[in-house]
């Protein structure tokens, strides 16, 4: 089945504008042009359209992502060095997932500090608190981030 590129557009969310870019950036080697220079695109273009996305998501730049199509057009004698680009962007990815853990860990704590303290009344009152009074989680969370929850103490 052939696809126009407002087809596309709804089948995937992404605006013609940018479809247009990909296909003049290189990023849409294989979509066909018809009468009039018309691009039809086919399952298989939806395909690399999910694994642009997916490598833009990732935090590889449109040059990258036009080199990895390129290397791939080229065939099995670039394997290594497609292997290669997906092991460094998969280390990039974990490292950014590490850091957003962290990210969520102290917004949680920060909740829940925030939370108490307004249905107790005051900050000062969690200052108090002691470890067995909190929920495990926080106490856990309170232990990794390494700060006590007292106002004089804790972390702006």
């Amino acid at each position: 089945m052939l696809y126009t590129i407002k087809d596309v557009s709804k089948k995937t969310g992404l605006p013609a504008p940018t479809l247009r870019y990909y296909d003049k950036e290189g990023l849409l080697p294989f979509v066909n042009r018809g009468n009039g220079g018309i691009r039809r695109f086919q399952e298989t273009d939806l395909v690399w359209l999910k694994v642009i996305e997916c490598l833009k998501a990732s935090g590889l730049q449109i040059k990258d992502i036009k080199r990895y199509i390129d290397l791939f057009i080229q065939g099995d004698e670039t394997l290594e060095e497609r292997r290669q680009m997906f092991y460094t962007q998969k280390e990039s990815v974990e490292k950014e997932i590490k850091l957003l853990k962290e990210t969520l860990d102290l917004l949680t704590y920060k909740c829940w500090l925030y939370d108490t303290a307004v249905e107790l009344g005051n900050l000062e009152a969690v200052e108090n608190m002691s470890e067995d009074e909190m929920p495990p989680q926080i106490k856990k969370l309170k232990t990794k981030l390494k700060f006590d929850c007292c106002s004089k103490k804790e972390v702006p």
